[in-house]
């Protein structure tokens, strides 16, 4: 399983439009071997977002990311941005049963 963290800055006037496009692509994502998708929101920076999502395999992963969904929820996520997106593909390395 890979966790994916991507860093967004969505404009101030933009934050309510962001929160119902998540709410309405959750289910689509999930629907691409992803187990789990949340969206946090800095405390001390109200213009950052992080989306955090648990995935099957990298593979899956860039099935999501080549398909046709996702590239209509990028495009209205994106015009949303405040700022470039970053993103970090991640693996555990240590868990809370590693001593």
């Amino acid at each position: 399983m890979i966790k994916r963290i991507v860093k967004l800055r969505i404009r101030l006037e933009e934050q309510e439009t962001f929160k119902a496009l998540f709410l309405q692509s959750r289910s689509t994502i999930q629907s691409f071997d992803c187990y789990h998708v949340e969206c946090l929101q800095a405390i001390d920076n109200p213009y950052i977002f992080f989306t955090y999502s648990h995935w099957a395999s990298v593979e899956a992963l860039n099935e999501y990311r080549n398909s046709d969904e996702f590239a209509t929820i990028w495009k209205k996520t994106k015009a949303l941005f405040g700022d470039r997106a970053e993103a970090w593909s991640t693996e555990e390395v240590i868990t809370r049963d590693n001593k």
